[in-house]
């Protein structure tokens, strides 16, 4: 090589360089220094490809495709195989090569699918920056049959000043998507935090989720709360797949649920996601914490309402009815010896006072239910003793059910004993209480009347909805079981919110 070309060589290299470095832009950088390229090395025609696996490349970038290779929208360089892409995926063209033989020129000849312009051979260079190969550039001119080994050669470093362009243009690629995917989940946490229950949490990820990040689809599951998801489909860490991430849900280091998401249509999501991802994670557990302590502030606060309101009505509305009664009761020995008829009018009056006295006293019961704080028996025992009823409990142990638990078992126990003193016309009442791994039962039976329980599903009294909709809210179960003569059995059974013996709510 004469020292004049020589130093067109230099300059070609020199002029490529500053080319690549004045884009971060894939497509722009590699159609410009390709055309640069083709115009500093007096060839006409050039094309890229691009190789992310070994079954799928793109034509990145061309200049100067003949017609027989550019139809269709360049339907001949976008598929099918070649001689090139075949060595290549086996690992055989790490050096600029001639290719006498071109695949894809051949078949368009054969096919006359235009002319080629008299193209019959191009050289082909692999992209990479000595670590790492990320595709092929090939280039070729009009009867230009060989290159020579000073021409490979100086297309092998511009091959690799393209490769560690490529490179630097992907790592500052998927900084940048690594930038933008943390600013949108800084605008994404401000919605997640605003999320006063599990139901909140779920539309603001699938409404918000797919404004932000243009998501397919997203589903959430919450352990006894809410989404259909198996627990077995759990994972403990964050798991990303081209189509799917999933994003486990953790407190005090136990999966409680987690995240469903598929990408953009016609995207997918990439490795340097995970980051991204995990760090959402961290937010969702966050925001899963925050709502349980919330959900347990309220379950506190409507509790000590409950015993306010209850200590009110005590205070004040009972008493009033208490001494009514006795007003009436009093008034009715005065004038029953001179009038009989006013007489039984304070009869009247002494009954429905006695009668409001008694259900004010059950609802001050259902308020606040003493002996609650002494334990589940103790309250129901009482409760029955109010209403008449005796009861007897079977039970092998003394459970250790959770505070919320309880008040759920409490609240469907009281509604079934109501039940049974005003329409059971029996006096005697089972409950049997058991826990399982799984979670707390309770039946409550008595041998009284009984009823069509077909009959009873087309007319559902709102105590049983009630009892229904309290065990649902703990994602438990209630049945009824009756028949005219043989009495009723209310079944309910609630899972365990934990899965950690020992650990209960507070």
């Amino acid at each position: 090589m004469s020292g004049y070309e020589r130093v067109e060589e230099l300059n070609i290299m020199k002029v490529i360089a500053e080319t690549l470095n004045r884009c971060n832009d894939m497509t722009v950088m590699l159609q410009t220094v390709l055309e640069k390229l083709l115009e500093l090395t007096k060839l006409n025609t050039g094309w890229v490809f691009l190789i992310d696996s070994p079954e799928e490349y793109v034509l990145a970038a061309h200049h100067g495709l003949p017609p027989a290779l550019a139809w269709g929208e360049y339907e001949p360089m976008c598929s099918g195989d070649c001689y090139c892409l075949s060595r290549y995926r086996n690992g055989k063209l790490t050096h600029p090569v001639n290719i006498i033989e071109c695949k894809r020129l051949n078949k368009a000849i054969q096919h006359e699918w235009g002319d080629t312009n008299g193209i019959t051979h191009h050289a082909t260079i692999p992209l990479g920056d000595g670590e790492e190969s990320f595709g092929l550039l090939n280039v070729a001119s009009p009867r230009k049959e060989k290159f020579s080994q000073e021409e490979l050669t100086m297309l092998q470093s511009l091959g690799f000043q393209i490769g560690t362009a490529i490179r630097r243009t992907r790592l500052y690629q998927e900084e940048r998507r690594r930038a933008e995917s943390f600013e949108k989940l800084n605008q994404f946490a401000g919605f997640l935090w605003s999320a006063d229950d599990f139901y909140d949490l779920q539309e603001i990820l699938e409404k918000e989720g797919k404004k932000i990040f243009g998501w397919s689809s997203v589903a959430c599951y919450i352990k006894n709360q809410m989404g259909t998801k198996p627990a077995s489909a759990l994972l403990e860490e964050v798991s990303v797949e081209e189509t799917l991430a999933v994003i486990p849900i953790a407190r005090e280091k136990v999966v409680q649920g987690g995240v469903w998401i598929t990408p953009p249509k016609g995207s997918s999501f990439q490795p340097g996601d995970r980051e991204f991802l995990i760090a959402l994670g961290r937010h969702l557990t966050l925001v899963y914490e925050s709502i349980v302590l919330k959900e347990k502030r309220q379950e506190l606060l409507l509790h000590e309402e409950r015993k306010r309101l209850a200590r009110d009505l005590h205070d004040s509305v009972n008493q009033k009815l208490f001494s009514l009664s006795l007003t009436a009761k009093g008034a009715k020995e005065m004038v029953s010896k001179y009038d009989s008829s006013l007489g039984e009018l304070m009869d009247d009056m002494l009954s429905m006072s006695q009668q409001s006295l008694k259900e004010m006293r059950s609802l001050i019961w259902q308020l606040r239910p003493v002996g609650l704080e002494e334990g589940l028996l103790s309250a129901m025992k009482k409760y029955g003793e109010h209403l008449g009823l005796c009861v007897q409990f079977d039970m092998e142990r003394l459970p250790d059910w959770s505070r919320q638990a309880e008040e759920t078992l409490w609240r469907i126990g009281q509604e079934a004993m109501n039940n049974v003193a005003k329409h059971a016309n029996t006096r005697e009442v089972t409950v049997r209480l058991f826990d399982t791994k799984e979670g707390a039962g309770m039946t409550v039976t008595d041998h009284g009347d009984g009823f069509l329980v077909e009959a009873g599903e087309n007319r559902q009294t709102l105590g049983l909805i009630s009892m229904k909709e309290r065990a649902e809210l703990l994602a438990g179960e209630l049945s009824v079981r009756s028949e005219p003569g043989a009495g009723t059995t209310i079944e309910v059974f609630l899972p365990h919110r934990k899965e950690r013996k020992g650990e209960h709510e507070d």
